[in-house]
């Protein structure tokens, strides 16, 4: 799978998180700290990343800041873009499960690294719901982008 990583700060964890996600196979496209002479700035860097998925260059993103809370709010104004700021494994399943999520938000404060482990876990063994409720929730949040470009 391709995948945006995007880190406005060069943090242990946010290496880490590389080199985890390589180490499962991913391919990884770094934003931001990650990527030598690129923009840092949390909202720049988490818009580049989450850019590649709306556009389809990426599967999905992974963005982190100091709280997670910018880096999650940037992603978030991209069309197509669901993110979801998680800081457990359980949160993971559940944007995935319920938000078909396709960017992953992480605080780069909170995020240990057998954390991380728990939450990377949980984002990928996570898949969406088939349940209509969910799958109309989710469309709805589509519709939402659609009437943004519109306006």
């Amino acid at each position: 799978m391709r995948i945006s990583v995007s880190s406005d700060m060069d943090e242990p964890v946010a290496r880490l998180l590389v080199e985890d996600l390589r180490r499962r196979g991913h391919d990884v496209r770094p934003h931001g700290a990650l990527r030598p002479g690129a923009d840092a700035q949390w909202a720049a860097c988490s818009e580049a990343a989450a850019r590649e998925v709306a556009e389809g260059a990426a599967d999905q993103a992974v963005v982190c800041c100091w709280t997670g809370t910018g880096a999650s709010i940037a992603a978030n104004k991209v069309p197509g873009v669901r993110a979801a700021l998680c800081t457990d494994a359980v949160t993971a399943d559940g944007a995935r499960r319920w938000n078909d999520a396709n960017v992953l938000a992480l605080s780069l404060r909170l995020t240990s690294a057998p954390l991380l482990k728990e939450i990377l876990d949980a984002w990928f063994a996570g898949e969406p719901s088939e349940d209509p409720d969910d799958r109309r929730n989710v469309a709805r949040v589509g519709r939402l982008d659609a009437a943004r470009k519109d306006s």
